[in-house]
């Protein structure tokens, strides 16, 4: 009799898919899982279809195409100062998420600890396990979402390899601020760990925040890889087409997983990605412009009815709502079947990016949506709990 992979197993399958087969079956508008309804800039797609048809179709280098491994280099100094050498600092991923793995399985032995901050995205776990990694959890909590110094000090040891960051926060939206990055920054320095950089949210970023890559950090140059995502900044998430800049050393071990994991990413989408990056500031500008009106079309119409409290989103295209006073006695998870499959809106629970109960019920919707859909939520949420 045959055994199937114990650490996916105990998973089972994502809260996000989940929500969004019921959102399905009951024709509820889907603002659980996190995707834009758009079809991304007309300029890169374009460019995508006409690199079908100019180049060759086949195998690219195993690292990425140099194209868009000079747009990742160029990208890093424009926006953040960062001198990248092409050739032997970045690489191409199909997707964060790939890249992520990569990242965990190229650096990780058995035994090695990773602390990660949640709420957390809710792939994080599953692959740390797997690749023979203990995690080490220090959370925060809404509204505020303070990072205790002395937690995350306490989630450290003589065995911590990684740190694993995300900034800006999925689910929480939070953008770290300077003084915290450096107290994570001290950490990673004296206890000689490996800082993973998820900041595929970078260009997300709202009410005059700034992000800040943990590797423009002094003494973090070399301790950090840093990873974005085209699926994120040009609303293109199924291209799943990731990038990631780190030391040489670093992404030596990287590239050895990611050569077994995929090898390689089309090569079409990864140069319309390069023109992309290489586009004028007016289009990341309009990204974050049209990302906030987006955000305070949602939390104003929100705050409207009664029991919803939206709470201040800083980046990411998330919005937390504090429904504990909405009159819903059982947990966020039956709450948001019963939005679903009774006023037609699909929202995510909390609880799922936690590893223990919150004290109030939260639910996390997306809005990366076309305002129309954006309005019909809620409007059929306000004349459910008028």
């Amino acid at each position: 009799m045959y055994t199937t992979n114990l650490t996916f197993n105990s998973y089972g399958t994502t809260v996000f898919e989940l929500m969004s087969r019921l959102a399905v079956e009951h024709k509820s508008i889907n603002l659980g899982q996190g995707f834009p309804d758009n079809y991304g800039p007309n300029a890169v797609l374009q460019k995508a279809s006409e690199y079908l048809f100019d180049l060759p179709n086949q195998y690219p280098p195993m690292l990425g195409v140099p194209e868009l491994r000079q747009a990742i280099a160029a990208h890093n100094k424009r926006f953040y100062g960062l001198d990248i050498n092409w050739k032997t600092e970045t690489m191409v991923s199909s997707g964060a998420t790939e890249g992520l793995a990569a990242c965990f399985l190229g650096l990780l032995n058995q035994g090695d600890e990773v602390v990660v901050i949640e709420p957390l995205y809710d792939c994080y776990l599953p692959m740390i396990e797997r690749a023979g990694g203990i995690p080490k959890r220090v959370s925060i909590e809404p509204p505020n979402w303070k990072l205790n110094g002395s937690a995350l000090r306490a989630a450290f040891s003589n065995k911590t390899k990684l740190v694993l960051i995300n900034s800006p926060q999925n689910p929480s939206s939070k953008v770290y601020h300077r003084e915290e990055l450096l107290h994570i920054a001290d950490l990673v320095k004296e206890y000689d760990a490996i800082a993973i950089c998820d900041e595929v949210y970078e260009h997300m970023v709202y009410d005059h925040r700034e992000h800040i890559p943990l590797m423009t950090l002094p003494g973090m140059r070399d301790r950090s890889i840093r990873i974005g995502s085209a699926g994120k900044t040009f609303s293109l998430t199924g291209w799943k087409v990731g990038y990631l800049t780190g030391s040489e050393e670093l992404l030596k071990a990287v590239s050895k997983a990611h050569q077994f994991l995929v090898f390689t990413t089309p090569p079409n989408l990864q140069r319309a990605v390069a023109d992309g990056l290489n586009g004028d500031d007016a289009y990341f500008d309009r990204l974050t412009i049209d990302m906030r009106s987006k955000r305070d079309r949602l939390a104003e119409g929100l705050s409207k009815i009664s029991g919803f409290n939206p709470i201040i989103c800083e980046g990411t295209y998330f919005l937390f709502v504090d429904v504990e006073n909405v009159g819903f006695s059982d947990t966020d998870v039956k709450f948001c079947e019963y939005l679903t499959t009774e006023v037609g809106v699909t929202g995510v629970p909390v609880s799922a990016f936690y590893n223990r109960s919150l004290e109030k019920k939260y639910i996390r919707l997306c809005f990366a949506k076309e305002n129309a859909v954006l309005d019909e939520a809620v409007e059929k949420l306000s004349g459910h709990f008028s």
